[in-house]
C-alpha cells in the first residue's frame, strides 16, 4: 500500500483540515498517517529536533513562511517541481514569502513550501459596549472604564510568537521596527520604549488584562474567553472565526464586531502577519506523492472549506473573491477588514534562518518588561545586546 507520513499543526483553527484527508485517500489510493499532530510552537520545536536525523523521514511537514527559512537546509526546493500556471491563482504577495535564497545558490530565491493560508490580526471587540477604537490611546481608556472582576479591557498572547507579535505590531505602529535593510537591529528606540511601556501600563499599571496572561494565556485561550464573553476586545486570526459564526461556540454571537487596528502614536496601523504553509523534506520517502498532496491540499477545492467553514484567508485570489461575493452584514466587514490589513497594514518578519531565535529573545523580554522586572530602557538594551550576538 502506499502511504505518506504528515507532521501537522493542531488546534481548533487548523484541525478541519483532517476532514479532508480521506478524500485524498480515496482519490489516490494512499494510506495518509499523521505522525505528529501539534500545537505551533511545539510543531517548530519537534521538526528542529527531528528534521536532517533519522526521525526526520516525514513526507510532508505544516510549517510556516516565517519558520520555514529556518528549516531550509532539510527541506525540498519546490522551484522546478511546481510550474507558473499551477501558482497563478495564488496571491503574488504570498508567494513571494514562500520563495527566500537557499542551498549554495545565493543569488536566486527558490520556491520551498507551498500556501495554506495568510494570517493577519484584526480587532474584535464588544459592540454593544464600545464603538471601533480609532487609536491605541483610545482602546486603553476604553479597557480601563470598562474592566471589572472576572471582565477584561484587553487580552493578547503571553509569551512566544504570540507575545512577540503583539510587541511587533506596537513597535511597527509607533514608527519603529525589528532590522533595517542590513539586518542590523533598530527595535532599540523611541518606538520600542513606546511599546513597551504601552504593554506594561496595560498589565502592570492599569491591570485591564487577565492577571495570569502571562502564564496562562496563548492564542486559544484568547478566542475562546472572548466567546465566553469575558473580554472587552482582543486582536484575532482568522483561523478561528469558524467558532465566531456559531451561537453554541460563541456566547456574544449578537455582541460583538470586527475592524482593522487601531492606529498607532505615529498615526499609522500594523498588524502580525505571516502564512502557514506545507514543506516536503528532503528525507521524504515518497516525494512525489507528497508533492500531490501538498497540491491538494493548497487546492481551490481546499481553500474554499477552510475559508467558508473555519474562516481561514485564501491565498488563492479566486477564493478570496469567490468568499467576498458570498458574504453579508459582520461577515463581509470581516472580509473588507482582512482585505485592508493584509493591503496596507500587514507587517512581516524579515526572512532568514535564525529568526526563531529572535523571536525567543524578544517574547522573553517583553514578558520581564511587562512585570516591571526591567524597566523598557533596560530590557531592548538587553534585547539589543543578545540579538546582535545571535546575529553575529
Amino acid at each position: 500500500m502506499k502511504e505518506l507520513h504528515l507532521a501537522l499543526i493542531s488546534g481548533p483553527q487548523y484541525d478541519g483540515l483532517l476532514e479532508l484527508l480521506p478524500a485524498f485517500e480515496k482519490q489516490t489510493g494512499y494510506h495518509l498517517h499523521v505522525d505528529v499532530r501539534l500545537p505551533h510552537v511545539e510543531l517548530n520545536e519537534r521538526m528542529a529536533k527531528d528534521l536532517g536525523t533519522e526521525n526526520g523521514h516525514y513526507d510532508l511537514i505544516s510549517t510556516h513562511t516565517k519558520y520555514c527559512p529556518s528549516q531550509a537546509e532539510h527541506l525540498l526546493s519546490l522551484e522546478e517541481l511546481v510550474n507558473a500556471d499551477e501558482l497563478s491563482d495564488f496571491v503574488p504577495r504570498v508567494l513571494e514569502l514562500c520563495r527566500f535564497v537557499n542551498g549554495a545558490d545565493q543569488t536566486h530565491e527558490k520556491l520551498m513550501q507551498l500556501p495554506r493560508n495568510f494570517d493577519a490580526r484584526i480587532l474584535f471587540y464588544r459592540s454593544d459596549l464600545i464603538s471601533a477604537p480609532q487609536t491605541w490611546d483610545e482602546a486603553a481608556e476604553q479597557m480601563v472604564k470598562h474592566k471589572r472582576d472576572g471582565f477584561y479591557g484587553f487580552a493578547f498572547p503571553g509569551r512566544h510568537s504570540g507575545l512577540f507579535g503583539t510587541f511587533y505590531e506596537l513597535l511597527g505602529m509607533a514608527g519603529g521596527d525589528l532590522f533595517d535593510a542590513e539586518l542590523n537591529p533598530i527595535f532599540n528606540s523611541e518606538a520600542g520604549e513606546w511599546s513597551l511601556n504601552y504593554l506594561h501600563r496595560l498589565h502592570s499599571v492599569d491591570r485591564v488584562t487577565p492577571p495570569d496572561l502571562l502564564e496562562n494565556w496563548y492564542y486559544d485561550e484568547i478566542s475562546d474567553r472572548f466567546r465566553d464573553g469575558d473580554v472587552l476586545m482582543v486582536g484575532d486570526f482568522p483561523g478561528f472565526y469558524g467558532l465566531y459564526q456559531k451561537r453554541e461556540t460563541c456566547a456574544v454571537f449578537d455582541q460583538f464586531d470586527v475592524a482593522v487596528y487601531p492606529a498607532g502614536p505615529a498615526g499609522i496601523r500594523k498588524s502580525y502577519a505571516g502564512g502557514h504553509s506545507f514543506a516536503i523534506p528532503k528525507a521524504a520517502h515518497d516525494p512525489e506523492g507528497a508533492l500531490a498532496l501538498a497540491k491538494y491540499l493548497t487546492s481551490a477545492e481546499v481553500q474554499w472549506h477552510e475559508a467558508s467553514v473555519g474562516g481561514h484567508t485564501p491565498v488563492r485570489q479566486s477564493i478570496f473573491e469567490k468568499i467576498k461575493s458570498t458574504q453579508s452584514g459582520r461577515d463581509a466587514r470581516r472580509m473588507e477588514a482582512l482585505e485592508e490589513t493584509i493591503t496596507h497594514y500587514a507587517m512581516v518578519p524579515p526572512k532568514f534562518a535564525r529568526y526563531p531565535l529572535i523571536e525567543d529573545i524578544l517574547w522573553s523580554g517583553v514578558q520581564e518588561a511587562m512585570a516591571g522586572k526591567n524597566t523598557a530602557r533596560e530590557t531592548l538594551l538587553l534585547m539589543e545586546k543578545k540579538v546582535r550576538e545571535v546575529l553575529i
